[in-house]
C-alpha cells in the first residue's frame, strides 16, 4: 500500500514540476489555480481575520501626485492637500501608508478592530459598490456603544456624502459592520494590473488607465 502511494506521489510530482509537455503545463496550471483559490487565500484570510487580506487598488483616490513628474516629495504634496486634514504635517507623516498608493498596487490587510482603529489608518469598507473602498480615517465618533468612522481619499478633495455623489456612497458615517479590513502596507506595486487590465476599460474614460497629476 505504501509503495503504491509513493508511486503515485512520484508520478504527481513529475507531472507537476518536471513534465514540460502540454499535458504537464495544463496540469500544473489547474493545480496551482485550485491551490491558490481553495487553500492559499482561505488560509491567509483566516489568519489575518479579513475576507480580503490581499487587496488590489482599483482607483486613484489615494494617489499622491508628484510636484515634478516621477519625483515625489511629501512636503510638496502636503502643501497642496493639508487643508483637508485637521492635523499637522508631522502627525500625518506618522500615518500608515503616508505616501498613499497607486492604482494597481496590491495591499496587505488585516482585520479592522473598531476599538483599535485610529485617525490616519487606511481602512477597507463596504460602501454598497462591487468592491470595498480603501480610504483614510479622518474622524472617529462613538454613538452609544458603536464606533462611527469618517474617511477621505488622499487624492479626493472631500469625503463622499449622500448629497455629493450619484453612487449613494456615504463615507462620513461608516459603521462597524461595514468594515472589511485595515491596510497595513503595500505588498507589491502595480502587479494588480494583471487583473485590472481585463475590466478597467469598462469604466468611464476619466477613470481609466494610470494615475496622473491633477
Amino acid at each position: 500500500m505504501l509503495k503504491e502511494v509513493k508511486k503515485y506521489l512520484k508520478k504527481f510530482w513529475h507531472l507537476l514540476w518536471v513534465d514540460e509537455s502540454l499535458k504537464g503545463w495544463i496540469f500544473a496550471f489547474i493545480f496551482l489555480f485550485i491551490f491558490v483559490k481553495l487553500i492559499f487565500f482561505p488560509t491567509l484570510n483566516f489568519l489575518t481575520g479579513t475576507p480580503m487580506s490581499l487587496a488590489i487598488v482599483e482607483s486613484c483616490s489615494m494617489y499622491h501626485e508628484p510636484a515634478i513628474p516621477l519625483i515625489y516629495n511629501f512636503n510638496n504634496w502636503w502643501e497642496s492637500h493639508e487643508s483637508k486634514y485637521d492635523i499637522t504635517k508631522e502627525q500625518f507623516n506618522e500615518f500608515t501608508l503616508k505616501n498613499g498608493f497607486n492604482k494597481g498596487d496590491i495591499l496587505f490587510a488585516v482585520k479592522a478592530k473598531p476599538e483599535k482603529l485610529k485617525i490616519g489608518d487606511v481602512i477597507m469598507f463596504d460602501a454598497g459598490q462591487n468592491n470595498p473602498l480603501i480610504h483614510r480615517i479622518i474622524e472617529i465618533k462613538k454613538q452609544e456603544s458603536e464606533y462611527i468612522f469618517s474617511t477621505i481619499g488622499d487624492n479626493n478633495w472631500q469625503s463622499f456624502t449622500l448629497t455629493n455623489n450619484q453612487l449613494g456612497i456615504d463615507e462620513i458615517n461608516i459603521k462597524e459592520n461595514q468594515l472589511v479590513g485595515k491596510a497595513v502596507f503595500k505588498l507589491v506595486p502595480y502587479l494588480g494590473w494583471g487583473k485590472l487590465i481585463f475590466y478597467d476599460w469598462r469604466k468611464s474614460e476619466a477613470e481609466q488607465g494610470l494615475c496622473e497629476e491633477n
